[in-house]
Protein backbone atom coordinates (compact mmCIF):
# COMPACT_ATOMS: atom_id res chain seq x y z
CA UNK A 1 0.00 0.00 0.00
CA UNK A 2 1.40 3.32 -0.92
CA UNK A 3 0.19 6.73 -1.71
CA UNK A 4 2.65 9.37 -3.57
CA UNK A 5 2.19 12.26 -6.05
CA UNK A 6 1.08 11.42 -8.99
CA UNK A 7 2.93 11.13 -12.25
CA UNK A 8 3.04 12.12 -16.10
CA UNK A 9 2.22 7.90 -16.57
CA UNK A 10 -0.12 8.24 -13.82
CA UNK A 11 -2.74 10.42 -15.57
CA UNK A 12 -4.46 7.32 -17.71
CA UNK A 13 -5.51 5.82 -14.55
CA UNK A 14 -6.19 8.76 -12.58
CA UNK A 15 -8.82 9.58 -15.35
CA UNK A 16 -10.42 6.17 -15.42
CA UNK A 17 -10.65 6.46 -11.64
CA UNK A 18 -12.57 9.80 -11.94
CA UNK A 19 -14.90 8.28 -14.77
CA UNK A 20 -15.67 5.95 -11.93
CA UNK A 21 -16.40 8.50 -9.41
CA UNK A 22 -18.89 10.12 -11.35
CA UNK A 23 -20.41 6.91 -12.37
CA UNK A 24 -20.34 6.02 -8.13
CA UNK A 25 -22.00 9.70 -8.25
CA UNK A 26 -24.78 8.61 -10.29
CA UNK A 27 -23.55 11.28 -13.16
CA UNK A 28 -21.25 9.40 -15.57
CA UNK A 29 -22.70 11.54 -18.91
CA UNK A 30 -21.45 14.97 -17.05
CA UNK A 31 -17.61 13.70 -16.68
CA UNK A 32 -16.12 14.89 -20.11
CA UNK A 33 -12.24 14.31 -18.46
CA UNK A 34 -9.78 13.70 -21.09
CA UNK A 35 -6.37 12.36 -20.30
CA UNK A 36 -5.30 15.09 -22.18
CA UNK A 37 -6.69 17.78 -20.14
CA UNK A 38 -5.75 16.06 -16.87
CA UNK A 39 -2.02 15.98 -18.62
CA UNK A 40 -2.25 19.31 -19.40
CA UNK A 41 -3.52 20.66 -15.97
CA UNK A 42 -1.39 18.50 -13.38
CA UNK A 43 1.95 18.72 -15.63
CA UNK A 44 1.52 21.79 -18.07
CA UNK A 45 3.26 25.35 -18.10
CA UNK A 46 1.30 26.46 -15.75
CA UNK A 47 -0.25 23.51 -13.45
CA UNK A 48 -2.66 24.60 -10.65
CA UNK A 49 -4.17 21.23 -10.23
CA UNK A 50 -2.04 18.79 -8.42
CA UNK A 51 -3.45 14.55 -7.82
CA UNK A 52 -2.03 11.90 -5.16
CA UNK A 53 -2.69 8.39 -6.69
CA UNK A 54 -2.94 5.49 -3.75
CA UNK A 55 -0.99 2.10 -5.42
CA UNK A 56 -2.47 -1.42 -3.60
CA UNK A 57 -0.09 -4.16 -5.03
CA UNK A 58 1.70 -1.40 -7.45
CA UNK A 59 -1.89 -0.59 -9.15
CA UNK A 60 -3.54 2.47 -8.81
CA UNK A 61 -6.78 2.31 -6.84
CA UNK A 62 -7.79 5.63 -5.55
CA UNK A 63 -6.35 9.21 -6.40
CA UNK A 64 -6.94 12.78 -4.57
CA UNK A 65 -7.25 15.43 -6.93
CA UNK A 66 -6.75 18.81 -5.28
CA UNK A 67 -5.71 22.85 -5.86
CA UNK A 68 -4.78 25.50 -3.32
CA UNK A 69 -7.31 28.27 -2.23
CA UNK A 70 -6.91 31.01 -0.14
CA UNK A 71 -8.54 32.27 3.57
CA UNK A 72 -8.95 36.34 2.92
CA UNK A 73 -9.91 36.09 7.09
CA UNK A 74 -6.74 34.04 7.76
CA UNK A 75 -4.38 35.59 5.38
CA UNK A 76 -3.20 32.13 3.80
CA UNK A 77 -3.61 29.06 1.47
CA UNK A 78 -5.35 26.21 2.32
CA UNK A 79 -6.16 22.66 -0.11
CA UNK A 80 -9.23 22.21 -1.99
CA UNK A 81 -9.90 18.16 -2.02
CA UNK A 82 -12.36 18.09 -5.93
CA UNK A 83 -11.96 14.46 -5.70
CA UNK A 84 -11.09 11.74 -3.80
CA UNK A 85 -11.86 8.25 -4.93
CA UNK A 86 -10.92 4.73 -4.21
CA UNK A 87 -12.25 1.67 -5.82
CA UNK A 88 -14.74 -0.05 -4.33
CA UNK A 89 -12.49 -3.08 -3.83
CA UNK A 90 -9.86 -1.51 -2.54
CA UNK A 91 -12.14 0.42 0.41
CA UNK A 92 -11.46 -0.61 4.04
CA UNK A 93 -7.97 -0.62 3.38
CA UNK A 94 -6.99 2.69 4.75
CA UNK A 95 -6.17 3.88 1.74
CA UNK A 96 -8.75 6.89 1.88
CA UNK A 97 -7.13 7.96 5.08
CA UNK A 98 -3.75 7.73 3.82
CA UNK A 99 -5.04 10.09 0.81
CA UNK A 100 -6.14 12.66 3.11
CA UNK A 101 -3.15 12.24 5.73
CA UNK A 102 -0.83 13.11 2.74
CA UNK A 103 -2.94 16.17 2.10
CA UNK A 104 -3.21 17.12 5.52
CA UNK A 105 1.01 16.74 5.62
CA UNK A 106 0.94 18.96 2.32
CA UNK A 107 -0.77 21.37 4.59
CA UNK A 108 1.39 21.52 7.43
CA UNK A 109 4.62 21.00 5.18
CA UNK A 110 3.24 24.48 3.60
CA UNK A 111 1.59 26.35 6.41
CA UNK A 112 -1.70 26.00 5.01
CA UNK A 113 -4.34 26.63 6.94
CA UNK A 114 -7.71 24.33 5.55
CA UNK A 115 -8.26 21.48 3.72
CA UNK A 116 -11.59 21.35 2.61
CA UNK A 117 -14.11 19.26 0.07
CA UNK A 118 -17.72 18.73 -0.82
CA UNK A 119 -19.60 15.83 -0.42
CA UNK A 120 -22.87 14.78 -1.84
CA UNK A 121 -25.99 14.56 1.00
CA UNK A 122 -26.85 11.22 -0.36
CA UNK A 123 -23.25 9.76 0.44
CA UNK A 124 -23.50 8.98 3.90
CA UNK A 125 -20.75 6.11 3.68
CA UNK A 126 -18.16 9.10 2.40
CA UNK A 127 -19.93 11.06 5.27
CA UNK A 128 -19.43 8.60 8.41
CA UNK A 129 -15.91 8.55 6.91
CA UNK A 130 -15.21 11.98 7.45
CA UNK A 131 -16.77 12.29 10.70
CA UNK A 132 -14.40 9.33 11.94
CA UNK A 133 -11.62 11.56 10.85
CA UNK A 134 -13.00 14.64 13.06
CA UNK A 135 -14.02 16.28 9.95
CA UNK A 136 -16.78 18.62 10.50
CA UNK A 137 -19.24 19.80 7.98
CA UNK A 138 -19.88 23.88 6.97
CA UNK A 139 -23.72 23.66 7.28
CA UNK A 140 -23.76 27.22 7.49
CA UNK A 141 -22.73 27.52 3.78
CA UNK A 142 -24.52 26.55 0.45
CA UNK A 143 -22.96 26.00 -2.59
CA UNK A 144 -23.63 27.80 -5.92
CA UNK A 145 -22.39 27.09 -9.45
CA UNK A 146 -23.21 28.97 -12.83
CA UNK A 147 -22.16 26.25 -15.94
CA UNK A 148 -23.08 25.64 -19.29
CA UNK A 149 -25.81 28.28 -20.74
CA UNK A 150 -26.11 30.19 -17.62
CA UNK A 151 -22.55 30.70 -17.22
CA UNK A 152 -21.97 31.60 -21.09
CA UNK A 153 -24.83 34.62 -20.64
CA UNK A 154 -23.37 36.00 -17.23
CA UNK A 155 -20.14 36.22 -18.73
CA UNK A 156 -21.33 37.87 -22.21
Amino acid sequence: MTVRRARPEDVPAIVELVHALADYERAPTECHLTVEQLETALFGESPAVFAHVALLDDRIVGCAIWFLSFSTWRGVHGIYLEDLFVRPEARGTGLGKALLTALAQECVTNNYERLEWSVLNWNTPAIDFYKSLAAHPQDEWTVYRLTDKALAKLGS
